[in-house]
């Protein structure tokens, strides 16, 4: 075994490159998170807006099963955004209404 002891200026020069390095990957951790947050803010400023009216397709994707106002909480997976005349169209066609937002409603077709 070696029994010369490492001198105290040694191990504290050590010491300070671990610090070092464990701020660096602080530092680098901190730039992916901004970066992070960078893009998350583009990706938001981004978007487009929420369509106006929805029309919930069913199972199939063929026929229409709910009308809903734009942001429905209860619009499914399976809708797709429309225009007013579009919404309008399928309400008065037969397709129903959604019970929660009440498109119908808002489309002036109830009081």
């Amino acid at each position: 075994m070696n029994d010369s002891p490492v001198p105290r200026l040694d191990m504290l020069r050590f010491a300070r490159r671990i610090a070092v390095q464990q701020v660096e990957q602080i530092d680098r951790w901190i730039a992916t998170e901004e970066r992070r947050e960078t893009e998350r803010r583009h990706g938001e400023q981004a978007r487009p807006p929420a369509p106006d009216w929805l029309i919930e397709m069913g199972l199939g994707g063929r026929d229409p099963v709910y009308v809903h106002v734009g942001g429905c909480h209860m619009a499914g997976m399976r809708s797709r955004g429309v225009d007013r005349d579009q919404a309008l169209r399928a309400v008065t066609e037969g397709v129903p209404a959604c019970t929660h937002c009440r498109p119908d409603t808002e489309l002036g077709l109830l009081d």
